[in-house]
């Protein structure tokens, strides 16, 4: 399947204070968000499910995609995406398990191995933390953008993250990324429309621009 990968949102229980979560999620959308992760490691399966069919609601008719992150338990159970985390079955089982209009992808630093079988279950590959983070306490030190065109030798579309915000953007998809995902820079932020369209036209510029390199003598 062919995936608006341009701004990913990866959602943070613990951000953006009494503000629900679907009025969060609504908002970026309206602001240029192209695909939403549900990402909640302290859920059981039973909340995580309740979460991802609220957000199925607000994303109804929008045309943006919901996967979840690390159960495919609950992507099966709602007919939503998956982000293949290190308690999942792997790229190949998840496919097979969610068929083959599902939104799947992995993170490369996992640390799982990647087969031919699962590279050809993916729909993209994400590569960080590009630049430091504090959302994700086991990120890792930042790589910096030389990943990103490594990841790219594997064929599929590669998403950036970490420490990424509308200033940086434009950096991660000029050095080779299709998008970029963000945490703290919208749901942190007071105004998740305006930081999402933000971010949307920060990507949409620089894609421009490779298009306009491609052709230039």
């Amino acid at each position: 399947m062919t995936l608006d990968l341009r701004v990913y949102l990866v959602t943070d229980p613990g951000m953006g204070g009494n503000r629900p979560l679907t009025h969060t999620v609504e908002e970026a959308v309206a602001g240029g968000v192209t695909l939403v992760q549900l990402r909640d490691k302290g859920a059981d399966p039973a909340e995580l499910e309740r979460q991802a069919r609220e957000l199925q609601e607000v994303l109804r008719g929008t045309g943006v995609d919901l996967v979840v992150n690390d159960s495919l338990p609950v992507a099966v159970a709602v007919g939503a995406g998956l982000h293949v985390g290190a308690r999942d079955a792997g790229p190949a089982q998840a496919r097979a398990a969610l068929g083959a209009t599902a939104a799947i992808g992995t993170s490369l630093g996992s640390g799982r191995p990647l087969g031919d079988e699962d590279l050809a279950a993916l729909d993209y590959v994400a590569v960080g933390p590009v630049w430091d983070t504090a959302t994700k306490a086991d990120a890792g030190p930042a790589t910096g953008l030389s990943p990103i065109p490594s990841a790219a030798a594997y064929g599929l579309p590669v998403v950036a993250i970490g420490g990424i915000d509308a200033a940086r953007a434009g950096e991660a998809v000029r050095a080779g990324a299709a998008g970029v995902a963000v945490v703290s820079a919208v749901m942190a932020s007071n105004d998740p429309r305006a930081a999402a369209r933000a971010l949307r036209e920060a990507v949409d510029e620089a894609l421009a621009e490779r298009a306009a390199d491609r052709f230039r003598p």
